[in-house]
């Protein structure tokens, strides 16, 4: 609530002088303070859904035996990857060679989290797998 307010900052200022100068109705300000605070609510969602689903997807793989670099990677795919997820960019984000990242992907691939992308040879690129490899 109180980023929303920083946000609204002019307004809550306006809301607050008009209350204190005006009557003693205070209906105005109540009802700017709602709405704020459902807009508050509704910026919400989106941060904490993808927090929900990145902790689901981690509970799901508890068990997967992974290393660092595909840790580091699966992070920044859930995070939202920009761009298409080649073994070139595996190699150069996590500094490896091109033949260790092809190995990790290929791991991942096998244990069905992630998936390859119709589009094949110089330009095979990699997605999570549609179910984020969570098995539902």
């Amino acid at each position: 609530m109180s980023a929303q307010i920083r946000t609204e900052r002019k307004t809550y200022y306006e809301m607050l002088e008009k209350t204190q100068k005006g009557a003693l109705d205070v209906t105005p300000w109540l009802e700017w303070f709602f709405g704020c605070l459902n807009r508050a609510f509704d910026g919400t969602e989106d941060p904490l859904g993808s927090v929900l689903q990145k902790a689901r997807f981690w509970e799901a793989h508890a068990a997967t035996l992974l290393n660092d670099r595909q840790r580091l990677m699966l992070n920044k795919l859930l995070d939202g990857f920009e761009g298409k997820l080649t073994s070139s960019k595996w190699a150069k984000i996590a500094k490896c060679s091109q033949d260790t990242a092809l190995r990790d992907i290929l791991d991942l691939v096998n244990h069905g989290i992630l998936v390859k992308d119709a589009a094949g040879g110089r330009s095979t690129s990699y997605s999570l797998a549609p179910t984020g490899g969570t098995g539902t």
